[in-house]
């Protein structure tokens, strides 16, 4: 078996084709390694240091922080990756730059308004919905940075998508390495429960502004004053940017509204045992993420210009490498999930089936290769709309049904089927649309 796994490996590195992908993936790769190696430390750290219950807390804080970033950011951090390459192919990097700021100021305006109004609710959402008072102060504290977690996913996506590769995979380490050595001076400091909900906030922070002035210099020394620039409204921005904002909500729901129920019908340390778990299925996703980095742009770049023989070859490769770096990963976790668990902690061995259950979903996505960014990059995001907000949907209502009655391994099959159903819908649909897929498993057509 290992055998044919590098044999496989050989033939996609030797592919020059592939090499552009390959290269920028390699340094996306070891980012999203290194920077899961840091995740992994601090939930470990938590979990032994504070127990299951803030690692709940803290899960919770970082799904209520998402849902709200989400929000503010727009869906710009998606449709940046595709107007940054637009405007600098054809008119000037200033071009870009203008769009850029544009969503900047828009960002930050309406994370502050925003912020100030989760501020003021954070006592009725913490007893009325989490049925936690406890919760409260976190919730407060997490709605005043609000703005540094939207312009840390801005900054952090518009330097992929200047291709500045190593910055980004810099990036992609920066708020989990940032977090834990926070919180390591901060246990030093302070023997409070609270240190792992501040250092996380306090590293969405640095990174936000480590971020900006990256950014900015990406883009001033590439500049030239007779560069063309080209406009484009708030309302253009909106228009294109509105379907992809649904789909980043759609994808909240599948992968973190179940953190968020759970959190309402159960306690927090029940939160705590399935938010491990999530972390460690979506170890067999991190080869996705890492490839989807690059080929983002990559794909809006080929369509854009007509090339679809390259564009369906990039892609369909990509998956070949994401199959062939997941599968492994997969196995290790369904045979040494348990002692992997019990790092966290003895109790936490009992989110093995969740987690189980979570891996078959993660697998299914590594398989379907990056089908988000494809329909998103080729402007078929209204589409993909659709598709997310239909499976996103039935995994809310299953969520809902399944959480009460069965805690946490409702939670883990509600997330399995909407993941599973959006990417089977997207591959069939790029098929019907295009008469090829981007889809890949041995000896099975897709």
């Amino acid at each position: 078996m290992f055998k044919t796994f590098s044999q496989k490996l050989n033939n996609l590195i030797s592919d020059n084709r592939f090499s552009e992908i390959l290269t920028g993936s390699a340094f996306s790769l070891a980012a999203r390694l290194g920077g899961m190696v840091f995740a992994m430390l601090v939930s470990i750290l938590v979990a032994r240091v504070y127990g299951s219950e803030m690692v709940g807390v803290l899960a919770i804080v970082q799904a209520f922080m998402m849902m709200a970033s989400i929000f503010a950011v727009m869906g710009t951090n998606v449709s940046i990756l595709r107007l940054i390459p637009e405007h600098i192919a054809k008119h000037s990097i200033s071009s870009a730059f203008r769009v850029y700021q544009k969503i900047h100021y828009s960002v930050a305006l309406v994370s502050v308004l925003l912020g100030g109004v989760l501020f003021f609710f954070a006592d009725l959402i913490a007893v009325e919905v989490f049925s936690k008072p406890f919760i409260s102060s976190y919730i407060a504290i997490t709605a005043l940075c609000v703005i540094f977690r939207a312009l840390m996913d801005l900054n952090t996506q518009t330097i992929r998508g200047l291709r500045l590769i190593r910055t980004f995979a810099f990036m992609q380490i920066l708020p989990h390495a940032g977090m834990l050595l926070v919180m390591l001076v901060m246990m030093k400091l302070s023997r409070q429960a609270s240190v792992p909900v501040y250092a996380q906030l306090a590293a969405w922070g640095m990174t936000a502004l480590i971020g900006a002035v990256i950014v900015s210099r990406g883009f001033r020394q590439r500049m030239d004053p007779g560069d063309v620039v080209e406009s484009m409204s708030i309302r253009e921005l909106i228009v294109l940017s509105a379907p992809m904002l649904m789909t980043a909500y759609m994808n909240f729901i599948i992968g973190q509204i179940g953190v968020l129920i759970l959190g309402i019908y159960r306690p927090a340390s029940e939160v705590g045992y399935y938010a491990v778990a999530v972390k460690l299925a979506t170890l067999t996703s991190f080869v996705l993420l890492a490839i989807n980095s690059m080929v983002a742009p990559k794909f809006s770049e080929l369509f854009y210009t007509g090339r679809l023989d390259e564009l369906f070859y990039i892609a369909r490769k990509s998956t070949k490498l994401i199959f062939w770096t997941t599968f492994p990963i997969l196995l290790l976790l369904a045979v040494l999930g348990r002692p992997v668990l019990s790092l966290f902690g003895k109790s936490f061995v009992a989110a093995y089936f969740p987690m189980l259950i979570l891996v078959i979903g993660q697998f299914i996505n590594s398989v379907s290769g990056s089908t988000g960014y494809f329909m998103n990059m080729t402007g078929h995001q209204r589409s993909f709309s659709i598709i997310i907000f239909s499976s996103s949907a039935l995994n809310l209502i299953l969520n809902i049904l399944l959480i009460p009655k069965f805690g946490l391994y409702g939670a883990a099959l509600a997330g399995m089927i909407g993941l599973a159903l959006w990417n089977i819908w997207t591959l069939l649909f790029i098929k019907r649309k295009f008469g090829r897929s981007i889809g890949y498993l041995p000896f099975v057509s897709l």
